[in-house]
């Protein structure tokens, strides 16, 4: 495992590795084993196995990993605790930039948006991903991960840690495979993310409990189809009545504003080449657009805008692309 032996050649800060197995069949714990690493067997599920490292680990960091990443500089991990250190450890939390490594060529500005946007730090933009170091004692406070669902423990871990501390964006950038979205396929993967946060932010379980296979390992990747998950939300819509399916399109809209700085980004890393990375764009709308996006008309107005993008031109591109 290429990260065991990046974990090895770390500077100045000492070390307990914990490989987390819920169960694998493949080569992970011989690999861990050959690697010098503790292997902790404990149910299936990132939270679960998580959980059950954490309880293991004798110092007072703790640092999450997922398996597939990369450190880029030999004194990453010392260096984000020295970032982290500056502060009352036990209310911050850090986190790295992205890096993907790719198989394949092509949508370039795509993986630079998604780089960009890593190293914001905004709201929902911080996943597992990217990395999570944090003191052992704030970890505890938090209760550590939540494993209701099999998933989103990191949406829900980086919430809990922006309601009761800080995020950090820690030096260096963390390389991690881009080979989900490839197989997947970018904008679908990309959609199906947001729809899944959506979901998630206003609270429809039903989704989860029916989507087909909404997060597959990632040894099941495949080419992804939006059409299942389009139509399964026309048919919440049917059963929930208009009036539950209005009142839930009214957070998922809420959710969306929030995020309304995103284009802005992408103007940013297109015009990056041009003239640096400035962020003009983004202060731009933080200054002028978002102060006017308070409006309950106008967001009224994009929640029917929104509606009618989904159940429209995305359903037909569906379509389209799954003959």
């Amino acid at each position: 495992m290429s990260l065991l032996a990046d974990l090895a050649a770390q500077r100045d800060v000492v070390l307990q590795v914990l490989v987390a197995d819920g169960g694998s069949t493949d080569q992970t714990v011989a690999v861990a084993r050959a690697g010098q690493a503790e292997v902790v067997s404990s149910a299936p599920g990132r939270g679960a196995q998580m959980n059950a490292a954490a309880a293991r680990a004798i110092h007072p960091w703790l640092c999450f990993l997922h398996a597939d990443s990369r450190l880029t500089h030999p004194r990453q991990l010392a260096d984000a605790i020295d970032c982290l250190g500056a502060d009352d450890p036990t209310r911050v939390a850090g986190h790295f930039a992205l890096r993907f490594v790719r198989e394949t060529r092509g949508h370039a500005f795509f993986y630079r948006y998604l780089e960009a946007k890593s190293a914001t730090s905004r709201r929902y933009t911080i996943n597992g991903d990217q990395g999570l170091i944090l003191s052992t004692r704030f970890f505890d406070e938090l209760g550590g991960f939540d494993t209701r669902l099999g998933f989103l423990e990191d949406q829900r871990m980086a919430a809990a840690i922006a309601a009761a501390g800080q995020w950090r964006l820690c030096p260096h950038r963390l390389a991690t495979s881009a080979r989900r979205f490839e197989r997947e396929g970018e904008r679908a993967r990309y959609l199906l993310m947001a729809l899944i946060m959506a979901m998630y932010t206003a609270g429809v379980s039903r989704f989860f409990e029916r989507a087909p296979g909404v997060y597959a390992r990632q040894s099941q990747t495949r080419r992804l189809r939006l059409g299942p998950y389009i139509d399964l939300l026309a048919s919440l819509w049917r059963e929930c009545g208009t009036r539950a399916s209005l009142a839930v399109s009214w957070c998922m809209a809420g959710v969306a504003l929030s995020q309304s700085w995103q284009p802005f980004l992408a103007v940013d890393v297109a015009l990056e080449p041009l003239v640096g990375r400035g962020g003009h764009a983004r202060r731009l709308h933080d200054r002028l657009l978002r102060p006017l996006l308070q409006n309950r008309l106008l967001q009224g107005v994009l929640m029917l805008a929104g509606l009618a993008w989904v159940f429209g031109p995305l359903w037909l591109w569906c379509r389209l692309r799954n003959k």
